[in-house]
Order: C-alpha cells, then sequence, then structure tokens
C-alpha cells in the first residue's frame, strides 16, 4: 500500500507558500509561526518574529476581539512606521493547544479608495450648496445649510457657525447642529484669543485639533469635553479681507480632521461668503438708491420751498423798512414772521444737505482740537452720568471737510447719543487713519441701540424712533449728506441693547493740495450797474428786481433763458448778468452764462439758487459767484460785488 502523505509537513508548506500574511499565536499572544509574506510586510527577516508577542506588532492586540470578523488597527513595522492592515482571527481546532491564526492584509489600497469616495462626496456637497446659494436670494438660508451639510458629509457629531458681532468683542451662534444649551443659537463667546473660535479668528487659518483633552493653545470650555468630543477643526469665514465669523465641527472620534476636510470646509464657507457679499451688496445698492431717489424728491421740494421763502423774506425786509412798521406792534410781527421763515430756511439747509447740495466750504481741521472742544462743551451740557471719553491716535492727521458741518455732524451724533441713554452711560469719540488716505472718526455709546428696521433706516430724512414731538428725524439724514458731499463715508452698527457706533470716514488734508486760493476783495457797486436779470418764478423776479434797483442798479428782467439771449443779442453792454440756475424746462442758468461770457467776456455772472451747491466741476472752474436763496438784500449787494471782482480782466 502507498505511505500516508506528512499532513503536518503539508500544512507547514502551504502556510508558507500563502500569499497573504499569517501569523500562529498562542494562548499568550506569542508568535510561534511567520510565513514570509508577514515577515515581508512588517519588514522583518526570517525567523525573527518567532517567539515575539503580538501586541508588539499589533499594538490593540487581540483581546476581546470578535473572531471571524475583520479588523482595521494599525500594525508597527520593524522600522518603526505605522501601516494602516486589516486582520482575520480564526481558532484552530484540534491543535493540540489553544493556537489562532491571525491573516494580515495591508488596506493602503482600501485608504485610496476610501478617500477618493470621501472626496467625492465632499465635492457633491459643495455642489448642492452652490446651487443652493445661487437659487436662493436669502443668505440666512445658506447659514442655516451649511453646518448641518458639512456635519453630514464629514460624519462629524457636532457643526456650529458663530458670526462676529458688529462690536467685535464677541461671537454669536446663528447656526449649528448637535449643539447644548451653552452652544444654542443665539448664544455668545467672547472673542478672545483663549477661546476656540477666538484664537481661530486671530490665526485667521483654519485650525485642526486632534485631542480637545491635550489641548493647550486655547481654554476648552468644560461643556465641550463633558459631551465626549475628542477632536475638532475650526475654519474662519471671511468677506472682502475680513474675518466675519468661523465654522467649528467636531467629532468623538480622534484623528477625525485632514487636510481633505480643511479643502472642503474652505470651499463651503467660501460659498457661504459669496452669497453674505452679494446679500449685502445688493441690501446696500438698494438702500442706496432709495436714498437717492428720496434726495431728488428732497432736492426739489427745498427748492421750490426757496422760492417761497425767498418771496415771504424779500417782502418782510420791504416792510421792516417801511417807517410805520419800524416801532409798535408792527415791528415784533413782522420780526416773528421773520423768525419762522429763517427756521424755515434751517429746515431746508437740513433737506439740502442729505440730497448733497449744500454750500460747503472744506478747509483744514484739526480733528484732535475739534474732539477735545465739543467733548469740553458736552461736559456742560449734556447728563453728568454721561461719561465721555476722547481717545485719537498720535499719528492721527487733519482732515479735510468743512469745519461748522463737521461740528453740526458730530453734536447731531451726540444729542442722539444721549437721547439713547436716558440713565446715563459712555459715550466715546476716537480718530485714527483709516485705508484710503482716509481719517476715521469713530462715536460710541452704550445706549439702547437700533432694530435691523431702524438701522437700515436710520439715515432717511424724517424718520425718528423719538417720541412725538421730540426732533425733525433730520440729524443722521444730514450728517450722511455732508458726509458724502466731503468725499468720505457713514456707517452704522446697532443692536437693541447693546448700543450705536457711528464711524465718519473724511479724505486727509494735503497742503500741497487742499490750499483755497484767497477770494477776492468785495469792491463797491458802481452806480448805475446794468443787470440783466433771469428768473422764471414770476413773484421771485419780482422782488429780486426790486432789490437790484434798490442797490442803484438798471435792471432788465426776463422769464427765461431764451429770452435772455435775445436781450443780450440787443444790448450786447450789461455789466452783470444775475440768473436763476434752475429755469423750469428750459435753458439751465449754467449753460445762459456760458453763452453770455461767450458773447461779452467783460460780463460778470452771479448765479442764485436753492440748490447752489449742484453746479458741475466744469462750472466751478469758471468762478462764476453763487448765492442761495433766500438772501438779505446785504448778502446780494456782497454776491454782486463779488461777481464784479471776480470777472475776467
Amino acid at each position: 500500500m502507498p505511505s500516508q502523505p506528512d499532513i503536518s509537513l503539508i500544512c507547514r508548506s502551504v502556510f508558507a507558500a500563502c500569499p497573504g500574511a499569517l501569523l500562529l499565536i498562542d494562548e499568550r499572544e506569542t508568535i510561534v509561526l511567520a510565513n514570509p509574506a508577514a515577515t515581508e510586510l512588517l519588514g522583518y527577516a526570517p525567523g525573527e518574529l518567532i517567539a515575539m508577542r503580538f501586541d508588539h506588532v499589533v499594538p490593540a492586540g487581540t483581546r476581546e476581539r470578535p473572531v471571524h470578523a475583520s479588523l482595521e488597527l494599525s500594525a508597527r513595522r520593524k522600522d518603526g512606521r505605522q501601516v494602516m492592515v486589516e486582520i482575520t482571527l480564526a481558532p484552530l481546532e484540534d491543535a493540540g493547544a489553544p493556537l489562532l491564526l491571525v491573516a494580515i492584509r495591508a488596506v493602503g489600497e482600501h485608504v485610496q479608495v476610501r478617500q477618493a469616495l470621501r472626496r467625492a462626496r465632499y465635492s457633491e456637497c459643495v455642489a448642492d450648496v452652490g446651487r443652493l446659494a445661487v437659487d436662493t436670494r436669502d443668505p440666512y438660508a445658506l447659514l442655516n445649510r451649511v453646518p448641518a451639510a458639512a456635519a453630514s458629509a464629514i460624519g462629524a457629531d457636532t457643526s456650529v457657525l458663530w458670526r462676529l458681532e458688529p462690536n467685535q468683542l464677541a461671537l454669536r451662534v446663528v447656526a449649528g447642529v448637535g449643539l447644548v444649551d451653552e452652544e444654542a443659537e443665539g448664544a455668545l463667546m467672547a472673542n478672545r484669543v483663549d477661546t476656540p473660535p477666538g484664537f481661530a479668528l486671530a490665526e485667521a487659518r483654519p485650525i485642526i485639533i486632534e485631542d480637545y483633552r491635550q489641548e493647550r493653545r486655547f481654554d476648552v470650555p468644560h461643556w465641550l469635553l463633558r459631551q465626549g468630543l475628542v477632536s475638532g477643526i475650526l475654519v474662519p469665514l471671511r468677506d472682502r479681507g475680513r474675518t466675519i465669523g468661523v465654522l467649528a465641527l467636531r467629532s468623538r472620534r480622534a484623528q477625525h480632521f485632514g487636510d481633505d476636510e480643511v479643502y472642503f470646509l474652505r470651499s463651503l464657507v467660501n460659498l457661504l461668503s459669496s452669497s453674505l457679499q452679494r446679500a449685502e451688496s445688493e441690501e446696500a445698492l438698494a438702500h442706496a438708491q432709495r436714498l437717492q431717489g428720496i434726495g431728488r424728491l428732497t432736492g426739489s421740494v427745498a427748492h421750490d420751498f426757496n422760492n417761497l421763502l425767498t418771496v415771504i423774506q424779500g417782502n418782510l425786509q420791504m416792510l421792516a423798512a417801511l417807517p410805520a412798521l419800524r416801532e409798535g406792534d408792527g415791528r415784533r410781527l413782522v420780526a416773528a414772521v421773520t423768525r419762522a421763515s429763517q427756521r424755515g430756511t434751517e429746515l431746508t439747509g437740513r433737506l439740502l444737505a442729505f440730497s448733497r447740495r449744500q454750500t460747503l466750504r472744506p478747509a483744514r481741521v484739526d480733528v484732535a482740537a475739534t474732539l477735545h472742544a465739543l467733548a469740553d462743551m458736552l461736559h456742560h451740557t449734556l447728563d453728568p452720568r454721561i461719561r465721555i471719553t476722547v481717545d485719537v491716535a498720535p499719528a492721527c492727521p487733519p482732515c479735510r471737510a468743512d469745519p461748522g458741518q463737521l461740528e453740526s455732524a458730530l453734536l447731531n451724533i451726540a444729542i442722539n447719543a444721549r437721547d439713547a441713554m436716558s440713565e446715563g452711560g459712555l459715550l466715546a469719540f476716537s480718530a485714527a487713519p483709516a485705508a484710503g488716505d482716509c481719517v476715521a472718526i469713530t462715536i460710541t455709546d452704550t445706549g439702547c441701540g437700533m432694530s435691523a428696521l431702524e438701522r437700515e433706516r436710520a439715515f432717511e430724512p424724517f424718520f425718528t424712533t423719538k417720541e412725538t414731538g421730540r426732533g425733525t428725524g433730520l440729524g443722521l439724514s444730514t450728517v450722511h449728506g455732508f458726509i458724502l458731499q466731503s468725499g468720505g463715508s457713514v456707517d452704522l452698527a446697532s443692536e437693541p441693547g447693546r448700543g450705536t457706533t457711528v464711524t465718519l470716514r473724511l479724505p486727509s488734508w494735503h497742503e500741497s493740495a487742499d490750499v483755497t486760493p484767497p477770494e477776492p476783495d468785495a469792491l463797491p457797486l458802481p452806480p448805475g450797474l446794468r443787470v440783466l436779470l433771469v428768473e422764471d418764478e414770476d413773484e421771485v423776479r419780482e422782488l429780486a428786481h426790486a432789490a437790484l434797483v434798490s442797490l442803484g442798479c438798471t435792471v432788465t428782467a426776463n422769464a427765461d433763458a431764451a429770452q435772455a439771449l435775445i436781450t443780450l443779442e440787443r444790448e450786447p453792454s450789461f455789466d452783470l448778468l444775475v440768473s436763476d440756475i434752475e429755469l423750469g424746462d428750459g435753458m439751465r442758468g449754467t449753460e445762459l452764462a456760458r453763452q453770455a461770457t461767450q458773447r461779452n467776456a467783460r460780463i460778470a455772472v452771479l448765479l442764485v439758487s436753492g440748490l447752489v451747491a449742484e453746479a458741475s466741476p466744469a462750472d466751478a472752474s469758471r468762478r462764476w459767484e453763487r448765492l442761495r436763496k433766500p438772501c438779505t438784500r446785504g448778502e446780494l449787494a456782497r454776491a454782486l460785488s463779488r461777481a464784479l471782482a471776480a470777472r475776467r480782466p
């Protein structure tokens, strides 16, 4: 009979020839046999693994591991490098002693597949959020969507989105998933480098936390550890160069976040930033268009109102000059009506300031001196419970503005701040150089603040949050118009119960570029001055005619520019053209002045309007004298004298 084969020898031969890595370990987890594939995978020479403990090679060991199940573990090679492996444990029956067969397979190829799938999942998530960003006009829908989408794609346990408060002192939770009470929507966390989001803001880059229990860069909140969270990632949210928030994801697994997650989350927050920028730009454009429309309407109303005030005040001046009204009740009545009309003039002045059509006289303004002088005055006039501080940066340059209008603007803001602090508080003025060759003047109060609707309408004329009878609602609107007309900008930040901050940005003063040439000296009016008067309003024309005659002028009056040009053609020897700028539907006064000076280079020009600051740069370069309506007889005489002095030699 043929001899029986040696089964033990055959088993050893098969064990050695197996292409997969195999180990045989005993009950003490000592390796008793290793095939060549195992020694090659783990970097050992033949025979070196024998008698070595299994947990030296695979630190997780085999304790309490289910048999016949595949486990992903990290194996340690002889050179110390880690390699991800998949092991399967199987007990050997009838081996005479407890033995385990360990099949080991490197999973590097599987890691690459999983990485590709993970990246595909991230790309799909970014695409979904991108479609939502395009379809929705509401950025807040995206604010709520991003944290949940990020947590779902990554498999994070919690996700939270913070936005920086306008005062830059805290971050507010605006959306999230898996949040606890300490981090519920609306909760605040201080913007300090010792808090997780504050640290990310300061670093302005993604921050990976491998183990919150070992974190030393910032203080980890106790409630975060209480949830059993181990790893995390913080990604700043940026908007036009400014960091405005932080997206944070956390996991109860270690080493959950890496470069792929950084790239993915950056893509998400960039989409969110773009959506917020678009929404804010559209809102700002709509607001600017609304203010522009109101400004045009306001300017037109002010122009018409000034014509009425011109007639009223002109006739009052004539009445006051009558002998019968120089004393007694008549004089008092005329004075009372005159004061009322002057208040009307001030009101139209504020309307013109809002519509950016007031007359400005820019000059060099020492910002520090202006703020200290204003603070000194307010110390004596405001509620003593209001503390006033001034902080001007040493390198703060002077600004270019109309000094009187700037003081009025600052006073308007201070009065609003006073009204918002009925129980007292802090009113802080500060100034410093700003980007774009500007000076930033900031006024901050600790008052009741404004709602979102109030902030949106704060610069509209006649809008006020004060009770009936207190204020006209023109304070901030005139500030807005003055600053924009001066070439600057205004920012307002406020929330209910958290005070208000108004920032005025004005151009810096430059001596070489901003020196204003001196005005020519006023000359006495020559007797018999020949004046061509052009005014489309009948009553205003009659009043102006009478005023010019009273000054010794010989006056020819026309109702429109076309008629005036015919008069100039017939009588070219006029000394002075006095014309309203707005002449109804026909030619404007500026074009009439241009044609008149082309025909007669010696003619002087005085342009009159309630919108005197609306002249174009080309008009201003001709140095035509301008006079705002309504005006007094003396103001008219001085303007005529300046016009004569400024005409070409």
